[in-house]
């Protein structure tokens, strides 16, 4: 397209256009790429550019919103609280949906450029990922292993870092095979449920440690164990019974 015909675009479009080269120009070249560079790779004049965007970083702070905020899904925190779902398969389902969401290399390029180059998008990002997910996570640890409450012990700083644990691993996993190039195995959901699997195992033994004032974990037994034994005991009782007996 000749340079005539972009002075054509409509304000909208032209905003749109300058926000995807943006995207991809901070994806290759790290936010220290000049806006004089995307102008030319635009084919408009940097004056243009700035009529849009009054400053670099006012167009750094589109990409944030567009690349982080725009795929954020809110039933990512819905299924997390839905205990109708036990809780290893709301975690696997949760990061298969959230890496499909972020595992590309634009994105993965773009944050790591951030924390290198010190933009800020890591710490608002991670600000919002542990108040929206990881402490949620925290919480249904908690629940699982009959933990109290984070209304009645707030959440430790050491039971976010077992949390975080687990969000490193898969995050790694996808920079490894999109920003690094490497063949990895196994693939991205098997992957996700070694990592869920291997946290779960852990982490009621790490929690009895890190959750003062908690109720000892018989075993590390889950809710789910434990009504499962008192159904099995309780089937077991009515097959000892005649077939006519009732209960109070």
């Amino acid at each position: 397209m000749n340079s005539a015909a972009r002075r054509r675009l409509a304000p909208d479009e032209r905003e749109r256009q300058i926000v995807e080269a943006a995207i991809e120009f901070f994806s290759e070249v790290g936010f220290g790429g000049q806006t004089r560079e995307l102008s030319r790779r635009l084919g408009i004049t940097q004056p243009l550019l700035y009529r849009y965007f009054p400053s670099k970083q006012d167009l750094i702070e589109r990409v944030y919103r567009t690349v982080y905020l725009g795929p954020w899904d809110p039933g990512w925190e819905r299924l997390l609280d839905d205990r109708t779902i036990p809780l290893r398969e709301r975690l696997v389902e949760f990061y298969g949906r959230y890496t499909a969401a972020i595992f590309n290399p634009t994105w993965l390029r773009i944050y790591l450029y951030s924390g290198l180059l010190g933009v800020g998008f890591n710490k608002r990002y991670l600000a919002r990922l542990e108040r929206r997910v990881l402490a949620r996570i925290c919480r249904e640890l908690r629940h699982e292993w009959g933990l109290p409450s984070p209304g009645r012990v707030p959440i430790r700083d050491a039971e976010m870092e077992l949390v975080q644990g687990l969000q490193a691993a898969i995050f790694y996993h996808g920079v490894r095979k999109h920003v690094y190039g490497i063949d990895v195995r196994p693939e991205t959901g098997r992957a996700i449920a070694i990592a869920v699997d291997a946290m779960l195992e852990g982490a009621p033994r790490e929690m009895r440690h890190l959750v003062g004032g908690a109720r000892a974990i018989s075993g590390a037994a889950p809710r789910r164990a434990g009504a499962a034994r008192k159904r099995s005991r309780s089937r077991s009782r009515s097959a000892r019974r005649t077939p006519g007996s009732r209960t109070a």
